[in-house]
């Protein structure tokens, strides 16, 4: 009833909190992956099944009485899935459909919450060869690809073709989302 994080029926779960890189358990209170191991599955156990998920465990006595672990607030994913507007979606599948459909593998997600709607755009980087000298044929290029990453999403992108090498790129990892959204 105080919306202080989710109460776990010990007797039955067994949470831990791991550093998602290195996989060892990380300070109570820290925050890092959800890890779980059930303590009744008889047919098909689970022993330390990671989430993905990123939060905290509170060991406190909650203001309802109740003194077991409680869930702190889902702050995010360790691996590379993105949760938008309800849907999984993994970079590698839009990266899929670009290359299917003859485009460059450059692109970039910009995620953001605009009147607690999730808005979701994909800007991808043409090749040469598929410029367009009207903004008519660029917007028909737009939608079309927009529609292959639909069909493989299930959530339709609003897509931004730009020119080549106008995505900037890093040393290293190449930064394929960038997340504006405030969830927590």
């Amino acid at each position: 009833q105080y919306q202080d994080g989710t109460h776990v029926m010990e007797d039955m779960f067994y949470p831990e909190i791991i550093n998602p890189d290195t996989l060892e358990p990380v300070a109570p209170g820290e925050r890092g992956e959800l890890v779980f191991t059930s303590l009744c599955k008889e047919a098909m156990p689970i022993l330390r099944y990671r989430t993905r998920d990123l939060t905290h465990l509170i060991y406190e006595k909650c203001r309802c009485g109740r003194t077991t672990v409680r869930l702190g607030k889902i702050l995010g994913r360790s691996d590379d899935m993105l949760i938008i507007r309800g849907v999984n979606v993994f970079p590698s599948q839009i990266e899929t459909v670009l290359l299917k459909e003859g485009y460059s593998p450059n692109y970039q997600i910009v995620l953001d919450r605009v009147n607690n709607n999730d808005t979701f755009d994909v800007n991808v980087e043409m090749n040469p060869d598929q410029f367009s000298d009207t903004v008519g044929g660029v917007t028909k290029q737009e939608k079309a690809l927009a529609a292959a990453m639909k069909t493989m999403l299930g959530i339709n992108p609003t897509v931004h073709l730009v020119s080549p090498k106008s995505i900037v790129r890093s040393e290293g990892k190449a930064v394929r989302v960038i997340d504006k959204r405030k969830l927590f």
